[in-house]
């Protein structure tokens, strides 16, 4: 795997894996890993979907799996939980 693509690490997917839907539609769902990469690498570097690196795959499982999780609220927990265990306090406060 090239070096300047993000990866989540086995212990991200760890932690993820019980935050993300569970329910199957008869096709079995993509490799969560590669395409919630995908997914972070072309937001962080501001990319078109379609110029996302192939090594994510298809451009538009990337797209399709973004906009259906963010309409259903997936990533919206999925934040929600990461920051309630966050130690981190917010800026200004001691």
């Amino acid at each position: 795997m090239p070096e300047h693509h993000f990866w989540l690490s086995d212990d991200q997917v760890d932690r993820l894996k019980p935050l993300l839907p569970n329910k199957g539609h008869g096709v079995p769902r993509g490799d969560d890993r590669k395409v919630i990469s995908g997914i972070i690498h072309v937001i962080r570097y501001g990319l078109k979907w379609r110029d996302a690196p192939t090594c994510y795959g298809p451009h538009k499982t990337l797209y399709n799996r973004f906009v259906r999780w963010s309409k259903a609220g997936v990533f919206d927990r999925i934040f929600q939980a990461l920051a309630s265990e966050s130690k981190a306090r917010p800026p200004g406060r001691s």
